[in-house]
């Protein structure tokens, strides 16, 4: 009988503790404070560093359409890609800032975007020629990795800013439609699983370097000017809420250089990395590739984002 006591008072005991440790979790997650984050029309900048120091604007761009021209390679862009953040006044010069990284890092999507053709676009292994030790290596790797049903590529831009090649945004050049509006240091990663996840264009080192603008481009030869479009703008208010948007806005460049990729194919970079730069023209002097860039770009102040936070 007092076995039988003890079983149950042991599992009394053990339903207590249960009990127990639901009840605190339940008063921890009920006591802990909501995180604040913006309402409205201003939820969109819900990622923007709005209390960090200096910081004075929240950016929201969205890319709907365009293109990327890197040698002789085209990329369509058909999925939207957002740059986003917040933007600290340059003193040295008045209307551009300094754009601030988002607040959980994802300063500009990892939209990945498809490669026409995809890696039999890209690389066609019969164009290796010779009989050396080293064109029958190639030639055979090529075939290895590339003649199978894994061929499609995909290229996403990824933002490489740092503290001596900041990203930047000019507010002046912007409403005249002249000089540079926007500037940013990016690298473009090629990926496929034969590809490996180490394949680029570009480096923190060595970025492709975007200089955008709405006004009329000035690219070396053979680029001819093009020219970009400030778009609409439009109010769009909620309360004592504004946003300044700006629709149908398009940024180009034609006048950036793009350096070999690197990384491609992992431990066969060696072998890779230069049938990828045959095929897409790499490296690419400036005045063969052009950026256009056409969406919609708002801008709120960071003061009125911090207050509409609920």
């Amino acid at each position: 009988m007092a076995r039988h006591d003890s079983k149950r008072s042991g599992r009394v005991r053990s339903h207590l503790v249960g009990a127990m440790a639901v009840g605190i979790l339940a008063l921890a997650l009920t006591s802990a404070p909501a995180v604040a984050a913006p309402t409205g029309i201003l939820a969109r900048f819900a990622d923007c560093p709005a209390t960090s120091p200096g910081v004075e604007l929240c950016t929201v761009a969205e890319t709907s359409s365009g293109e990327f021209v890197i040698g002789s390679t085209t990329v369509p862009i058909t999925k939207t890609i957002t740059l986003q953040g917040g933007a600290i006044p340059n003193p040295a010069n008045p209307g551009e800032y300094f754009l601030v990284p988002a607040k959980d890092g994802n300063s500009l999507s990892k939209t990945a975007l498809n490669v026409p053709g995809g890696l039999s676009g890209l690389v066609n292994c019969t164009e290796i020629k010779g009989s050396g030790l080293l064109e029958v290596l190639e030639r055979e790797s090529c075939k290895a990795i590339f003649e199978n049903k894994t061929t499609g590529v995909t290229a996403t831009t990824e933002l490489v800013a740092n503290a001596s090649n900041p990203a930047l945004l000019n507010l002046n050049a912007l409403l005249s439609e002249s000089g540079t509006t926007l500037t940013l240091p990016v690298r473009v990663h090629l990926s496929n699983p034969l590809l490996g996840s180490g394949c680029y264009i570009g480096s923190e080192a060595h970025p492709v370097q975007l200089h955008l603008t709405e006004g009329t481009t000035s690219p070396p030869p053979p680029n001819k000017p093009i020219k970009g479009k400030f778009g609409t703008f439009v109010a769009e208010e909620e309360g004592e809420f504004v946003v300044a948007a700006i629709k149908e806005n398009t940024l180009v460049d034609n006048a950036f250089s793009a350096p070999a990729a690197e990384g491609c194919g992992g431990i066969f970079a060696f072998l890779l990395d230069p049938i990828v730069d045959s095929k897409v023209g790499l490296p690419s002097a400036a005045g063969h590739n052009t950026a256009i860039l056409t969406g919609t770009t708002r801008t709120a102040a960071a003061e009125e984002v911090i207050a509409s936070e609920k």
